[in-house]
């Protein structure tokens, strides 16, 4: 791994087509212009078409014209990922890289169209979801990556099967967001063993932005008060999701972040996950589970 690696250090990507879910702001943001300065046609998957063509025209304006798609995504409602994977198949015959980066964080108890409670349903089931309808797409495209963003609060989190909507549980956001990002790891190292069962060449990845300054922490004053002090800006927390997404040496079912003091910042290196997102069992039980919720079967 190249010490400091940067943006400058992604290789040509022309004639890849590459998803960035929530790619107009945050790390998203980011994420899709380097992937279409670099060559890629970059589909800006999204759940605002304004906001994300407000976004598209401003990465436009400083690569080739027509470089950046814009399409519309509520990973919060399945209906909405069925269609936009129904119109992905209509434009594009292959997909390299699919990067699954939006998220919902701490907000107060709400629910997903289909039921579920919005984080775990948006920051894991949507995602699932997505990649599940794609998932021929990416077997089928040599070289093909799914990559997603996670966060070292997994450490802090089980996953409670019994309650996962948390409707009997006392509602605690962060908890519950803890919960939606080990779901994130857990399907991440699971797909990745599947794709090796199965003998499919492509990766599974999973990547964290450490301390970032976006409107992810919209919903506490605190954290947003901290970023103050603590937080990198967007381009350098995407370059975790860009090194997963482009560099030759990732290992399968890798996991990276900043190298920086407990993560929090830095420049991109493999970091260690939780012992309890490395379980085989639990991530299992998981899949199966997912599968039943958004009523697909995902198995390469």
């Amino acid at each position: 791994m190249a010490v400091k690696w940067s943006a400058s250090d992604i290789g040509d990507q022309s004639g890849r087509v590459a998803i960035v879910t929530g790619a107009n702001r945050g790390i998203g943001l980011p994420t899709a212009g380097e992937l279409s300065r670099h060559g890629a046609r970059v589909v800006m998957a999204c759940r605002s078409v304004e906001r994300a063509r407000a976004a598209a025209s401003r990465i436009d304006s400083g690569v080739r014209a027509g470089s950046v798609v814009v399409m519309e995504l509520d990973l919060a409602d399945l209906a909405s990922v069925r269609g936009f994977a129904e119109q992905f198949r209509q434009r594009f015959d292959r997909l390299d890289l699919l990067i699954n980066n939006a998220g919902v964080m701490l907000p107060p108890l709400s629910r997903t169209a289909d039921g579920f409670e919005v984080q775990f349903g948006t920051n894991h089931l949507g995602h699932f979801a997505l990649t599940a309808r794609l998932l021929d797409l990416l077997e089928r495209t040599a070289g093909s990556r799914v990559v997603t963003v996670a966060s070292t609060g997994h450490r802090f989190a089980a996953i409670d099967f019994d309650d996962l909507h948390w409707r009997a549980r006392r509602y605690q956001p962060i908890r519950a967001y803890f919960e939606s990002k080990l779901a994130n790891l857990l399907f991440t190292f699971e797909l990745q063993r599947r794709f090796d069962q199965a003998g499919v060449q492509a990766l599974a990845l999973a990547a964290h932005p450490g301390w970032t300054g976006t409107d992810l922490l919209r919903f506490s004053r605190v954290l947003q008060w901290l970023s103050g002090f603590l937080a990198m800006p967007p381009l350098q927390g995407a370059l975790p999701t860009l090194y997963a997404a482009t560099a030759p040496d990732v290992q399968p079912g890798g996991y990276y972040g900043p190298d920086g003091f407990a993560q929090i910042r830095g420049y991109p290196a493999q970091v260690r996950a939780s012992k309890a997102s490395r379980d085989t069992s639990v991530a299992v039980r998981l899949w199966a589970v997912s599968e039943e919720l958004v009523n697909l079967q995902l198995a390469p």
